[in-house]
């Protein structure tokens, strides 16, 4: 049994939050184990001033993250799993996907209680091409602008009257007992979720297959299914920050029901494709995605993603 392990987390509220929950499961599995945690700095909440897809991607939040379990000095790392990217870097590992919170968006306003009710003009921020392609489809009267920052970050800044509405997502402001703040959910089919949205990943060194035993009691092997399918379609299409992509897996009993979408950010242009079959497996978890992908391409998804490439990063 483990006697001593560290956690490396970003410092953000969230993050910490997030690194908690995983210590009390950790603790709760192995008492005699002294758990603590590394809270670290991340380009990714360094750099505020420009989206994600202008200066390298949901990597900049993992990266130091890794550095610190490949030099020893953490044993395991914490990641909100919509950030981590679909390809990890040789030498690490998942080793254990937590189970989901609701994977919705929310809206949060103080002054609009639903999208449908905001007139032409009202400024709703978000930091992701993914939403900004499904909120400028549907509601091309609204102002969409860029969204940086932590949690608490955002939610200053609509207080402040920068925005008269924000998009976050769900899980989040539950996590940290903020569920008071959404004003509404917004069902996938209006803005489908991100790959791996609601779900927390455990990353580690991929030499270590001992600590890959000891976190195997932390994994939820529905929600683990679930991600493996939409990380597929993500993986397939080289989904980034820098593509609106959306891919959201929910069970239908023993089926697992998967859409997705592939779409300009200015909204002028979407793909959608779905799939439900029964699956029980990693294996056939990712055959789903991989023919979900596989459709979304036959439909005209690779022009899409040739444009996207040509004008380069929105």
């Amino acid at each position: 049994m483990p006697r001593k392990l560290v956690i490396a987390s970003r410092e953000s509220r969230l993050a910490m939050w997030q690194a908690e929950h995983v210590r009390a499961a950790l603790q709760q599995y192995y008492p005699q184990c002294e758990v603590s945690i590394l809270g670290m700095t991340t380009r990714g909440d360094q750099i505020l001033d420009k989206t994600l897809s202008k200066v390298g991607g949901k990597g900049l939040f993992v990266k130091e993250l890794e550095v610190a379990m490949a030099e020893g000095r953490a044993d395991l790392a914490v990641h909100s799993l919509k950030d981590v990217p679909m390809e990890l870097p040789a030498g690490f590992a998942l080793a254990a996907v937590m189970e989901r919170e609701d994977p919705r968006d929310a809206l949060v306003s103080a002054q609009y209680a639903a999208l449908d009710d905001m007139p032409p003009g009202t400024v709703v921020g978000t930091s992701s091409l993914r939403r900004e392609a499904a909120l400028r489809g549907r509601y091309p009267h609204l102002v969409i602008k860029p969204l940086r920052g932590n949690l608490d970050t955002r939610l200053g800044k609509l207080d402040r009257g920068e925005y008269g509405a924000i998009i976050l997502a769900a899980a989040g402001l539950k996590r940290l007992g903020l569920g008071k703040r959404i004003r509404a959910l917004i069902e996938p089919e209006i803005s489908l979720p991100a790959a791996g949205q609601g779900a927390l990943g455990i990353e580690i060194r991929a030499d270590r297959p001992e600590l890959a035993e000891w976190l195997a009691p932390l994994n939820h092997q529905p929600t683990l299914l679930a991600v493996c399918a939409e990380r597929a379609v993500s993986r397939r299409l080289g989904g980034s920050c820098q593509l609106p992509l959306a891919a959201h897996a929910r069970w239908r009993a023993d089926a697992l029901q998967l859409d997705a979408f592939v779409a300009l950010p200015d909204g002028t242009r979407n793909v959608r494709a779905h799939a439900t079959v029964p699956v029980a497996s990693l294996a056939a978890a990712e055959q789903l995605g991989a023919a979900v992908a596989g459709d979304l391409l036959a439909q005209g998804a690779d022009a899409v993603l040739a444009q996207l490439s040509t004008a380069g990063p929105a």
